[in-house]
């Protein structure tokens, strides 16, 4: 890596904060703008050989910007036109930013699809958004599967044209880069489809922007600071970290495969000090040896999405080094920085969703924090308000429990193409999460469940993820991951909980009879309701997971609808 850094100054930082016409679609023309370091690597992306030796290549914001712009030439000879939607179906890395960048250069609004959603998902998902084109890496499989007749983009490529595409041959609009107004949309993500057909959440210019203001001053971005993001940037979470790195300057390696077996090997590389990912990869890194060597200058996790579990950050945060100087993250309240170094790092979960337009809530975990299942902290500056509602709308005292709701300016626009999805999340003025959850009288919020997660039983709703936690942190001598569903009882007239677990390596091959009394004196002893039985997934095909790696908990439940009742076989056994 080069040791030229590229972190912009504190001037151009501070004019960031206050530009009124930067946002999410113009950001790389900014930073190209203010920052003295545009010819300095910048953002990394990685090869791994047969042997298994890891090499990195860093691309400057002037080699970016002259890559997007080959692309974008290649996008205006082929008829994308500002405000068109274009579908990108390919792999999670650097190439999809890249694509990012072109298309909204010109206006247009990429729709980005996650390539481990199933080709029938996909094809029924963007025949809702109506793209105009397609680029995917394979697309024979998405040309396949339009019947002969049947209306289909004007054009369906794949990405290696578009990357072999001759720099120099084509014109550009004028003006360009298109010039966003504020609500002007500039990507469709889709939602991670735990819960059905994925939808499609609308960003906009400077509705992505609201609320990443802070993160100008109260980032880590000195000279030695490097992110290592897993997040899929088909995602908001990814937009959201490069958006903020590339502003910032911050030496970023960009990731599309999160298993271990690949993320190790590259952070020994890359030498990160600071992750960024969905739970999915802290689940691995927390499992089993602890990844020493490749965390060993992490200060700082940073999760979003779902809220991670206390099982897996007391482990993680065991790891690597806080330095002297480091500061506040924009998650808490403003505070000071760090005056030594302390061993250790810290976790930041951030609860947030596309929807929301980045982690609305955050905590901090270090390892001299005390544990408190469930917290997710308190708002962060952008939110104008979060409350805990009841249906009708109404605010519930402190304690209890009911749907959490926000008013912030960072709030998606809505879904694309579906004005009454989008009124059904808006209430007294508020946006529904999607979430349950209580607040303290300190003003924190515990997150509890996804809403159509929750166990409905005869004497009163169940919620999930309490006994998740539980069963990670106090029963990690044997279990390493797993997912509680509700299912119909014996008897009929409610649900019983189950739950689905992801064995330890040393405890495989328990007799999941002998394991339930175990689990359940811990979750007695938590005062949380106990399981009615347990099922050891033995394989990835047991244990189901989204294309973003969220467990499906709907396709849990429908496997093991009958588990109690007796009528059929579930696989797992219990």
């Amino acid at each position: 890596m080069s040791n030229a850094s590229p972190v912009a100054p504190m001037s151009a930082r501070r004019k960031f904060l206050t530009d009124p016409d930067l946002g999410a679609g113009n950001f790389l023309q900014h930073a190209l703008a203010l920052n003295p370091h545009a010819d300095v690597p910048l953002i990394y992306s990685h090869r791994t050989d047969p042997r298994g030796q890891v090499s990195l290549r860093g691309h400057s914001l002037r080699e970016l910007e002259a890559i997007r712009d080959q692309y974008a030439r290649w996008y205006w000879a082929n008829g994308v036109r500002p405000g068109d939607p274009v579908a990108l179906y390919i792999a999670e890395g650097l190439q999809p930013i890249l694509h990012f960048l072109a298309l909204t250069a010109l206006g247009a609004i990429p729709a980005l699809v996650n390539d481990a959603m199933p080709i029938t998902t996909a094809k029924r998902y963007l025949d809702h958004v109506g793209v105009v084109g397609i680029v995917a890496d394979d697309p024979r499989v998405i040309t396949a599967a339009y019947r002969p007749g049947q209306p289909r983009p004007k054009f369906i490529a794949p990405s290696a044209e578009i990357r072999a595409h001759d720099p120099e041959s084509g014109a550009l609009p004028s003006p360009y880069p298109y010039r966003h107004a504020a609500d002007d949309v500039v990507a469709l993500i889709h939602s991670s489809g735990t819960t059905g057909t994925p939808k499609s959440t609308m960003i906009a210019h400077r509705q992505f922007w609201a609320g990443k203001e802070t993160r100008m001053l109260r980032f880590p971005a000195e000279p030695d600071d490097r992110l290592l993001s897993l997040m899929p940037h088909t995602h908001a979470g990814g937009l959201s970290y490069l958006l903020t790195t590339v502003l910032l300057g911050v030496p970023t390696l960009t990731m599309g495969d999160w298993r271990r077996s690949v993320v190790e090997p590259v952070m020994r590389e890359f030498q990160p000090t600071m992750v960024a990912s969905f739970p999915r990869t802290f689940v691995e890194l927390a499992t089993g040896d602890l990844p020493v060597e490749a965390a060993a200058r992490v200060h700082t996790w940073f999760n979003t999405g779902d809220s991670a579990h206390y099982g897996h950050i007391r482990r993680l945060v065991s790891l690597g080094e806080r330095p002297a100087g480091l500061i506040q993250p924009w998650l808490l309240p403003e505070g000071g920085t760090d005056q030594s170094v302390l061993p250790g790092s810290r976790f930041i979960d951030g609860l947030g969703s596309s929807e929301m337009g980045m982690a609305l809530f955050g905590q901090v975990t270090t390892p001299e924090t005390e544990r408190n299942d469930r917290c997710v902290g308190t708002p962060v500056e952008v939110v104008e308000k979060a409350a805990v509602l009841d249906d009708e709308g109404n605010e519930v005292p402190d304690g209890t429990i009911g749907n959490l709701a926000v008013k912030s300016p960072s709030r998606t626009p809505g879904y694309w193409n579906d004005p009454e999805l989008t009124k059904s999340f808006e209430l007294a003025g508020y946006w529904l999460t999607g979430d349950v959850a209580k607040k303290d009288g300190e003003g924190r919020f515990y997150h509890l469940d996804r809403t159509l997660d929750v166990i409905h039983t005869t004497t009163g709703p169940v919620y999930t993820l309490p006994i998740e936690e539980v069963l990670l942190a106090d029963c990690d001598d044997l279990v390493r991951d797993c997912s509680v569903v509700g299912v119909p009882g014996p008897l009929g007239g409610g649900q019983l909980p189950i739950g689905v677990l992801r064995l330890q390596e040393k405890a495989v091959g328990h007799d999941p009879e002998e394991l339930l009394p175990q689990l359940n004196r811990e979750l007695v002893a938590a005062g949380l309701t106990t399981l009615a039985a347990v099922f050891v997934a033995g394989s990835d095909e047991e244990f189901p997971t989204g294309p973003t790696g969220k467990v499906l908990k709907r396709e849990l439940r429908t496997r093991f609808a009958t588990a109690l009742s007796g009528a059929g076989e579930e696989t797992g056994g219990r």
